[in-house]
């Protein structure tokens, strides 16, 4: 029932041009939260819930984990709550509708793993927000920032100059963008901060 799900969810984004990362970016993604083991990932742009499937698919086989997963568009979040209930994910993930940066405040657990994938101009005052929560380490992974580098250009520059911070470039297979980027971070606490 998963890969239905999922199937049916990437085809509604490429159907209705919801922002989507893509088979390529998403199998890369599923790969970063393998490797980091994540207890706790945070989500920022849920959409209908594509880049969720990928990551819950890893949480589930690890037996271990969960999400919270932020939406400011409540009917995009409620498509994406009955999406993760259909593959059987309700389970592991909470979503949380309203703007990331006030929502990222509110939450208390450490969180080890952050994907940024919202407005681009809101990436740097998201990573602020949840900044005191991150674990040390933890894995921050940008998405688009091949597309939109112009618009996260404070958040760019900052994990950059003070974290191990690494562009991985695709060529993707979307109808509105043939080649995209994450940029995957390794946060740490800086003593000088």
């Amino acid at each position: 029932m998963f890969d239905q799900v999922l199937q049916e969810v990437e085809a509604q984004c490429k159907e209705e041009r919801i922002p989507m990362l893509g088979e390529e970016k998403a199998k890369f993604l599923a790969a970063c939260v393998e490797k980091a083991k994540p207890s706790l990932i945070v989500e920022c742009g849920t959409a209908i819930g594509y880049s969720g499937l990928w990551m819950l698919r890893v949480l589930k086989a690890a037996g271990t984990g969960r999400l919270i997963t932020i939406e400011i568009d409540a009917d995009r979040a409620a498509q994406a709550r009955t999406n993760f209930e259909r593959a059987g994910m309700a389970d592991l993930v909470a979503s949380r509708i309203g703007d990331a940066q006030e929502v990222l405040k509110s939450i208390q657990d450490p969180v080890d793993f952050l994907l940024l994938d919202n407005n681009f101009n809101n990436y740097f005052p998201c990573f602020q927000a949840i900044e005191p929560q991150l674990t040390n380490p933890a894995t921050v992974a940008a998405d688009n920032v091949g597309i939109g580098a112009e618009s996260m250009a404070d958040y760019l520059e900052h994990v950059r100059e003070r974290y191990e911070s690494e562009t991985h470039w695709f060529d993707i297979d979307l109808p509105w963008v043939k080649q995209d980027a994450i940029e995957v971070s390794i946060y740490r606490h800086l003593l000088n901060d």
